[in-house]
């Protein structure tokens, strides 16, 4: 598995696990820095792990909004657990990493959401961030 992959992942189980905690995102985060550090059975907490969290962390209002608005039939606090921190992390990656290609963000979702949720979840996630690729130099402007 690519190290960005693994990065993604990590980022995805932190802002799953501070949704289901309802604990701040730099919570868990520091929570899993300090285990990986102290274990090293634990998973590793990359830079890139780190720079994804925080970015979400920084943005968390506005892309919460943009999933709310964006998200058709769905309220945030209504869509599954999984789907709703998939969007959020891929959200912000999309939108504000310039570094990665859109269709890898996207990819990489759709695969997330392959191995974590629902049989639909996939095509609902590539849709919502299809969407959001298509808006990306509008939303980047509303900031």
């Amino acid at each position: 598995m690519a190290a960005r992959t693994k990065a993604r992942k990590r980022a995805f189980q932190i802002l799953f696990e501070a949704d289901q905690r309802g604990a701040p995102v730099q919570t868990v985060l520091a929570d899993w820095v300090r285990h990986s550090r102290a274990d090293h059975r634990q998973p590793p907490v990359t830079e890139y792990t780190m720079e994804l969290v925080e970015g979400y962390a920084r943005h968390a209002d506005r892309i919460d909004e943009l999933i709310a608005t964006y998200a058709v039939d769905w309220e945030i606090d209504r869509m599954p657990v999984v789907d709703r921190n998939i969007l959020r992390l891929c959200a912000y990656e999309l939108i504000w990493v310039d570094e990665t290609p859109d269709a890898v963000v996207i990819d990489e979702a759709v695969q997330l959401a392959k191995e974590f949720s629902t049989d639909d979840s996939p095509s609902f996630v590539n849709g919502l961030l299809a969407r959001f690729k298509d808006l990306k130099p509008k939303l980047r402007r509303e900031q």
